[in-house]
C-alpha cells in the first residue's frame, strides 16, 4: 500500500470516483448474497454484478437481512 491510513484502499478519492462513474446511473444490475448465522442476525451483501474483481472489495453494501424490505411493499 502507498500510505493508506485505513489499510483497505490506497487509491485516491479521484480514482475511486472515476471507477464509480463507469456504471450507468440509470440502471445497475445487482447481485446479493445472504450469510446465515446461528447466534446473530443473518447478513445480506449487495454488489454490482458487473463489478470488476479488483473493485468488488470496496463496492458493496452489507446489512442485517431484516433491514431490507420488498420494494413493492413500500411503494
Amino acid at each position: 500500500m502507498n500510505g493508506s491510513t485505513g489499510g483497505y484502499d490506497d487509491r485516491s478519492t479521484r480514482q475511486r470516483l472515476a471507477a464509480a462513474t463507469q456504471y450507468s446511473s440509470d440502471e445497475i444490475d445487482l447481485e446479493s448474497v445472504v450469510v446465515r448465522y446461528e447466534n446473530r442476525p443473518d447478513r445480506c451483501t449487495i454488489v454490482p454484478r458487473e463489478c470488476p474483481e479488483t473493485d468488488r472489495v470496496t463496492t458493496w453494501l452489507t446489512a442485517d437481512v431484516r433491514t431490507f424490505v420488498d420494494l413493492e411493499d413500500v411503494r
